[in-house]
């Protein structure tokens, strides 16, 4: 597991009006890809959107579930599952243990933050949520 600081330095990437209870979103946030979800109890998670077993561009198209108490989400190409709180696989379908860089996600009114990347400037860190 990866995760990213919660800094003060934050950037607004979408609305959560953008987003659909238990579907992912990707957004892009400068160059790095993250999939967003919005749990059936408002919180809202972030992780990477690039799958670590397959290499593509899909964990925001995945299935969201849950493992005991713990939100997951399978992802749509080798159905490994992981944990959305942590980024760790709980259900590697038999390969070696990766993980899911999870970043600190924070809201404010209908707004959702991510830190942003200290190396960008806010005016370089353009997102858009990806439909």
């Amino acid at each position: 597991m990866t995760l990213m600081p919660d800094t003060r330095s934050t950037v607004r990437v979408c609305s959560i009006h953008d987003l659909e209870v238990e579907r992912g979103r990707a957004a892009l946030l400068g160059t790095e890809q993250v999939a967003l979800f919005l749990l059936r109890d408002g919180t809202v998670h972030a992780v990477s959107n690039l799958d670590p077993y397959s290499g593509a561009n899909v964990i925001s198209r995945g299935i969201v579930g849950t493992r005991g108490d713990a939100p997951t989400i399978a992802s749509p190409m080798h159905k490994q599952v992981f944990d959305l709180r942590t980024g760790e696989c709980v259900e590697t379908q038999g390969k070696p243990a990766l993980a899911l860089t999870v970043w600190a996600v924070r809201t404010e009114g209908d707004d959702v933050y991510l830190p942003s990347d200290a190396a960008r400037s806010s005016d370089d860190a353009l997102q858009e949520v990806l439909r």
